[in-house]
């Protein structure tokens, strides 16, 4: 699926839920994740093409794992229901009210996410979007940039990216549904960890080294 397809889906999504177009936060929200998209697959072209295609590649590979491939499907049909979700809330049904502040703050934090995104696919060649070791690319383990500090940065940046979704689009309800997917990410990482340990040489070493999946001090 192409980055206009995506964000067209989201939009849809978005736009039907609230039963109208004028929402300028719900914009605003589209087109900072299109620039984004678009500047990462534009860097990724120039830099890194056999990692783009990995991106690209999100049912074609025989070695995903079963249990996987159940939580991609979930936790995708999670995220546009959190989307219509904090539709019907904000614009359509007005249950939440939230502080001209808190959305501001809201929008700051998807910037952080985006760049902690940005920063990981940089490191990171073997960022598959599912749970494989790369062998046929010569997948190695990866210290370096934000895997200094955590062991799973691509999803210690999704925390900030739904949380300031939810205060931009000016949700608390969508704030609170979004622990749903924090804690899925959370189970992922588990999940795919024990892959890494069994089939990824140098990982048990590195998990060693860096103590943290997802938060600093904390887990």
């Amino acid at each position: 699926m192409g980055i206009v397809g995506m964000v067209g889906i989201l939009g849809a999504t978005l736009f039907m839920a609230a039963g109208t177009l004028a929402w300028s936060a719900g914009w605003v929200f589209l087109g900072t994740v299109l620039v984004f998209a678009w500047m990462l697959g534009v860097w990724l072209y120039r830099n890194d093409r056999d990692l783009l295609r990995e991106r690209l590649t999100l049912f074609g590979n025989s070695d995903q794992k079963a249990w996987d491939k159940a939580f991609f499907v979930g936790i995708n049909a999670y995220f546009l229901a959190w989307l219509a979700l904090m539709a019907l809330d904000a614009v359509r049904f007005h249950w939440s009210t939230m502080p001209p502040s808190l959305r501001a703050t809201g929008g700051g934090m998807i910037i952080a996410a985006f760049y902690g995104f940005f920063a990981t696919f940089r490191e990171n060649g073997y960022l598959s979007p599912v749970v494989r070791v790369q062998l046929e690319r010569g997948h190695t383990v990866v210290t370096t940039g934000p895997y200094r500090w955590v062991r799973h940065p691509l999803y210690a940046a999704a925390i900030p990216f739904v949380t300031g979704t939810a205060l931009w689009l000016g949700s608390w309800y969508g704030l609170l549904a979004s622990l749903g997917m924090v804690i899925g990410l959370g189970w992922r990482a588990v999940g795919e960890e024990r892959m890494l340990l069994a089939e990824l040489a140098g990982y048990d070493a590195y998990r060693s080294q860096v103590k943290y999946r997802l938060i600093p001090y904390i887990w």
